[in-house]
């Protein structure tokens, strides 16, 4: 990888960790659910055309369809819970916890899935990757109540989106990347939609230029743009070089939160930013010992 896709590669890093700010923005003025559906109803349509012009092949026979259909439904609980607790908790929070979704699917894969066995060095890894959010968790403890609701929720979400990844391992020799990334987002977005007419107090309390703001760069910038841009790095110079990058995306997270949302900044935050992202590093510093290389194109880019 020369220079300019290295920095290409840090700022679409930079941009996924920025996500959770962006959710909470729009969170001010919308309701949970009408949230999520907007933005992934939105971006679906926007990745559809993408593949129309690219002539890219979205065609599903009947097995792959009904195969398409259970991974929407647990990305539309995952991403549900994930929701849910980012309206409770603080995007600083909320994007540690879910990066470390890279340790959930490794100790799920290790019983599994054959190929895929954890190694003394991911051990280490996941040891460090959990203990930041213990620490984390003991954070929350000492704020609101409703923080730590919160970081149970997410961390709830990051548990099933784990099984969503391993699901999606076993499937994924079948569809073409384009067609596992549209078609979760075009099964659980009217789904969304539907559980904010019956759930979201207010759908819309009100819209301005930071919530139109929000909506945009979770819509244009990560989810689709974002995406897009993940999926052709991938297949330029392959996913275990890009994921030795992931490192930057709880740095960002919690950057932007303290920065934009006046989020405090506490010594259990910064305990815990770092053995989460030290325990990213170690785990992916060797791209041999690396699993999962077909699907992690389809987890990171800004599904939270």
């Amino acid at each position: 990888m020369d220079v300019s896709a290295a920095v290409f590669t840090v700022f679409l890093c930079v941009l996924f960790g920025a996500n959770a700010v962006a959710i909470k923005i729009s969170l001010n003025g919308l309701g949970v659910f009408t949230t999520a559906g907007t933005r992934f109803g939105i971006a679906a349509v926007v990745i559809f055309l993408w593949a129309q012009l690219a002539g890219k092949p979205v065609q599903l026979n009947s097995h792959q369809l009904r195969q398409m259909l259970i991974l929407g439904v647990i990305f539309y609980i995952q991403l549900s819970l994930f929701y849910l607790g980012l309206s409770r908790t603080t995007a600083s929070h909320g994007t540690l916890i879910a990066n470390i979704l890279p340790f959930v699917v490794l100790v799920l894969a290790h019983f599994f899935i054959k190929e895929e066995r954890i190694s003394t060095k991911k051990v280490v890894g996941l040891v460090l990757g959990f203990c930041g959010v213990m620490l984390l968790l003991g954070d929350a403890g000492q704020m609101e109540h409703e923080v730590m609701q919160g970081d149970l929720f997410v961390l709830a979400a990051v548990m099933i989106w784990g099984c969503n990844a391993i699901y999606t391992k076993r499937i994924i020799g079948s569809f073409q990347p384009i067609q596992i990334t549209l078609y979760p987002l075009a099964v659980a977005a009217p789904l969304f939609l539907v559980t904010a007419l019956f759930l979201d107090q207010e759908m819309v309390r009100y819209v301005d230029a930071s919530i139109l703001g929000s909506m945009a760069y979770q819509t244009f910038v990560t989810t689709s743009f974002g995406l897009i841009g993940w999926m052709m790095m991938i297949k330029r110079y392959g996913a275990t070089t890009l994921h030795s990058f992931i490192f930057i995306m709880p740095i960002s997270g919690v950057f932007f939160g303290v920065v934009l949302l006046g989020e405090p900044l506490t010594k259990n935050l910064i305990g815990s930013i770092l053995l989460v992202t030290v325990g990213l590093i170690v785990v992916n510093r060797s791209p041999k010992e690396l699993g999962l290389k077909h699907y992690y194109h389809y987890l990171f880019p800004g599904k939270h």
